[in-house]
């Protein structure tokens, strides 16, 4: 294959002329963490880096370890560390890692992770995030222990441009997409924890919007209209019809449910699969969880999909009262009638499941004027188109890094 002028081809791939291939080892070094005894964690000292302190490539303090033990000067880290997950129960968490900087002072690191000590660490926390490092990873790891040896890393060939001005200026640009994606985490958690306060006030009636004095009400879901399970099971039946299916995960991960999103297909006979039909304005519930807060995760049906029905995981909810179509994807998610539904809910931590006896009795509050429901769900669903915007915006910013990277790490595309 012919080579572009300027460029060479290596083992790890076409690179500048002006570039070589270095091997961790020969431009730092890999240090394993601290290890310890339950005896010497405390309630203060010395913390203690691990794999929970690390999220998206930076430093999280949520869950934290301190020790009271002497600790060697070298394992104690420095500013540009590069701090790495070298062991863990999940083989896909092996390699993620984050940027040392002051906040780490006086910190060390746990055993199941190391850390990559380099005078170049600006550059090399980045190609620690390439493709090609994320290969060496996955092909370093042991057929049954989910680790990487200080040997595999110091044995991780990368591309290095040796004009540190150049290395400067990569690490430089990538560095400023990494803020531009650390502003917009920022800002979707913000606006995520205001459309939860906006829920807590909306949806309880503690808060009216301009213009309504109307009354709520609290009702019983059992009153407000027929409740019913017994769905579609998930197999294929010969010479029974085929319908798609309204399971699980599409009333777990969304809010509103289109004919154009399911794509679970299954058969079931013409009675049933007419009993379990979806109509617009159904209400379909998860019954169960893991987890008891997850309980009476809830979906609407925003049209008529007569080609449908509901899988037997879930439970539907057709009412009898008119209420605004667009509400009823909101009313059931204020915190109050989820934790109703958590209380109400039987399990032995392996799975929780909420009777329908039980969910007849939850309660939900809603006022009775329409045009108050209207207005609500309109409130919050700007709110959500607002965050759909800013997600879509970090996906594409993400997917932005992931390109400049392939190019700017490979010297594809130079920035001298």
């Amino acid at each position: 294959m012919e080579v572009k002028p300027g460029y060479k081809q290596t083992d790890v791939g076409l690179i500048p002329d002006d570039w070589s291939v270095k091997c961790f080892g020969e431009i730092g070094e890999s240090l394993i963490g601290l290890t310890y005894k339950p005896s010497d964690v405390r309630s203060d000292g010395v913390l203690v880096l691990r794999s929970s302190n690390v999220a998206d490539g930076s430093l999280q303090f949520d869950d934290n370890v301190f020790v009271g033990m002497d600790i060697p000067e070298k394992i104690m880290v420095q500013n540009g560390d590069i701090l790495i997950c070298v062991r863990n129960g999940s083989r896909d968490l092996i390699g993620k890692c984050a940027y040392l900087d002051e906040r780490a002072r006086g910190m060390t690191f746990g055993a199941f992770m190391a850390v990559f000590r380099t005078p170049f660490h600006r550059f090399i926390y980045h190609q620690f995030q390439s493709g090609m490092v994320k290969r060496q990873i996955h092909e370093h790891l042991g057929a049954t222990i989910n680790q990487i040896t200080n040997k595999s890393l110091n044995s991780f060939r990368v591309p290095f441009p040796e004009q540190e001005t150049e290395r400067e200026k990569i690490a430089e640009a990538l560095s400023d997409v990494n803020v531009l994606i650390d502003s917009l985490e920022k800002l979707i958690a913000k606006k995520r924890d205001l459309k939860q306060a906006a829920m807590q006030q909306l949806l309880t009636g503690q808060t009216r919007l301009p213009g309504f004095t109307g009354k709520w009400e609290e009702k019983e879901l059992g009153k407000l209209g027929k409740i019913s399970g017994g769905g579609v099971d998930k197999k294929i039946r010969p010479d029974e019809p085929l319908v798609r299916l309204v399971n699980y995960m599409d009333v777990y991960r969304r809010s509103f449910i289109y004919s154009k999103e399911l794509s679970h297909v299954v058969s079931a006979p013409a009675e049933q699969a007419a009993r379990c039909a979806v109509r617009q304005g159904d209400i379909f519930f998860t019954p169960s969880s893991e987890m008891p807060f997850d309980i009476a995760a809830s979906a609407v049906a925003m049209e008529n999909i007569p080609d449908a029905a509901y899988s037997y995981h879930v439970v539907r909810l057709r009412l009898d009262e008119d209420w605004d179509l667009l509400f009823r994807a909101y009313a059931f998610k204020a915190e109050g009638f989820l934790k109703q539904a958590a209380r109400a809910s039987e399990g032995s931590g392996v799975r929780y499941v909420i009777t329908q006896g039980r969910f007849r009795q939850l309660t939900v509050r809603v006022p009775s004027n329409k045009a108050e429901q209207a207005a609500i769900a309109g409130v919050l669903s700007d709110m959500d188109a607002e965050l759909g915007l800013l997600e879509r915006r970090l996906a594409k910013t993400r997917d932005l890094k992931q390109g400049m990277m392939q190019e700017l790490l490979t010297g594809r595309t130079r920035l001298v």
